[in-house]
């Protein structure tokens, strides 16, 4: 009981503002030591309650180190330092505005092109938070200006921004390739079409919305001669980042490098993508450095935490209260996998993506083994789950990217209600993906 009441009063400090990290690890603590008293009940003395909570801890330095040397997660920096050195270079700025104004004569094609732009900044940058405030800057006024709605405009550039959750190479597919134990070559794989369907079922509802309600999102006629040379530079803003999505997701599908290795040739073929706009500077490569430091630094420091956490968890036994409760569920399969997907989409109104990762994924893990679920089919659910969780108000990361550079005009009711079909979007691709995954490849 006293794990339960432990990951409650987890959920409290985070949901209050707590930093993540040092909630995990002083929770973990106070709990522990509680633990230990309650373990060594009715004569706990000062000396037996230290060695018992200083057993408990024991293998903490093995696996802090284990966390430091795991070649999976060398990937994240990687990653992330590709994404920050092309968000630098204005790459999103590029795409926008080409593929705008070539999509502009279709009813919603801004809209579309901002889902699009979406899914070639997910596949080459994974940077969520980078990608939304990059098209709220540039796509937002411009939707503004030719008359599209507040609401289509807000809700396309969050669930546009937020793609990098999923479609690879993605930070999500990576902590839980780490958890599962699975290779995150094989989940970039399986999490492909899954991603690429959520792509198409936006730009379905964006085409049918439009035609729906025109002013939603009005046509926007250009020139003809001014078109042939917004094709051009279309083409030279497109064919760059493809390539290098090819190079980086190709080299993993085809085996020829590993998902670290990739990273490391796409941190440097974004330094080169720079260099060919350039954009390149000793300026730049050092902030983006700093700034991977940073985010690299509160990964790591949230995975110790929930280490720590986690130790405690099994220890008061909590683990086997949960896997007891889920395995009497009524339905056992389904009954386990809606509890599940219900839960962490609840979970996701709250906190983040990465404390969902290392806290409550373990302790599903061992009851989806135990019930016999396909390990890579449950883990792109949770993956594709946790994208929503950076949709969900009142907490919605995306929600609060977008917020920070929306014009006076835009309040935050209209984000809100512009993302709720997309939402929908989503959960409706979860439930597909769960009651036909064949329809997917699992």
């Amino acid at each position: 009981m006293t794990g339960i009441i432990m990951f409650f009063a987890a959920l409290a400090l985070l949901v209050v503002g707590y930093p993540v990290a040092f909630t995990f690890g002083s929770v973990a603590m106070f709990f522990g030591l509680i633990a230990a008293i309650v373990e060594l009940l009715p004569n706990p003395s000062f000396m037996s309650v230290m060695e018992e909570f200083f057993s408990m801890f024991s293998m903490m330095p093995f696996r802090t180190y284990s966390i430091m040397t795991n070649t999976i997660l060398m990937a994240i920096p990687l990653f992330i330092l590709m994404g920050i050195i092309l968000q630098k270079s204005q790459l999103a700025e590029r795409l926008l505005e080409s593929m705008g104004i070539l999509f502009g004569k279709v009813r919603g094609g801004l809209a579309i092109s901002t889902v699009l732009v979406g899914t070639l900044l997910a596949a080459s940058t994974g940077v969520v938070g980078a990608s939304v405030v990059a098209m709220g800057v540039i796509s937002l006024p411009v939707m503004l200006k030719y008359g599209y709605s507040k609401k289509l405009s807000t809700g396309t550039i969050c669930a546009a921004g937020t793609l990098g959750q999923i479609i690879p190479p993605s930070i999500v597919l990576i902590i839980l390739g780490d958890v599962f134990q699975l290779p995150v070559g094989d989940l970039f794989k399986a999490a492909l079409f899954p991603g690429l369907a959520l792509v198409g079922c936006y730009v379905l509802y964006i085409l049918v919305i439009s035609m729906i309600n025109k002013d939603a999102a009005p046509r926007i006629v250009v020139p003809e001669d001014e078109k042939k040379g917004m094709v051009w530079r279309a083409v030279l803003a497109i064919v760059p980042p493809l390539a290098l999505i090819v190079m980086v997701l190709g080299s993993i599908f085809a085996g020829i490098a590993t998902p670290t290795e990739s990273a490391s040739v796409g941190a440097i073929g974004a330094m080169l993508l720079a260099a060919a706009y350039k954009k390149l500077s000793w300026k730049i490569v050092i902030d983006s450095c700093r700034e991977t430091v940073k985010i690299t630094a509160m990964v790591f420091a949230i995975l110790i935490g929930a280490t720590a956490f986690s130790m405690v968890f099994v220890y008061t036994g909590a683990d086997l209260l949960v896997e007891e409760f889920m395995m009497n569920l009524p339905g056992e399969k389904w009954g386990f996998l809606i509890l599940s997907m219900l839960a962490i989409m609840a979970l996701g109104f709250f906190i983040d993506f990465i404390e969902i990762s290392y806290i409550v994924v373990p302790i599903l893990l061992p009851i989806s083994e135990a019930i016999g679920i396909n390990p890579m089919w449950f883990a792109i659910l949770i993956a594709m789950n946790l994208q929503t969780s950076f949709l969900t108000p009142p907490f919605g990361f995306s929600l609060f990217y977008l917020k920070g550079v929306c014009p006076p005009g835009v309040r935050t009711v209209d984000i809100y209600k512009g993302v709720m079909p997309f939402i929908i979007i989503q959960i409706g691709v979860l439930a597909s993906l769960v009651i036909f995954p064949g329809l997917y490849g699992f």
